[in-house]
């Protein structure tokens, strides 16, 4: 299932984007699909790094603090 929309660009970047289609001979919808999907993956990758960045600095948190509770045990057993 497709989707209409109505899409404003930059003139240089119609330009550009015309003197592309010329050169690889794709259609100018196919070559926008591509683009936007590429975009769109970009993007969730970016997220998704993020993410990970977020929940390491957590996980680091939480190291550091079962660390200290373990040497706590070790000075008491000491």
């Amino acid at each position: 299932m497709s989707k209409a929309v109505l899409l404003k660009l930059h003139d240089d970047t119609f330009a550009t984007a015309e003197k592309v289609l010329r050169k690889i001979h794709l259609p100018r919808n196919a070559y926008i699909n591509r683009a936007v999907d590429f975009y769109n993956r970009l993007q969730l990758r970016k997220l998704t790094a993020k993410k990970l960045k977020n929940e390491a600095t957590l996980l680091k948190e939480d190291t550091r603090e079962l660390l200290q509770s373990f040497e706590l045990l070790e000075d008491l057993e000491s």
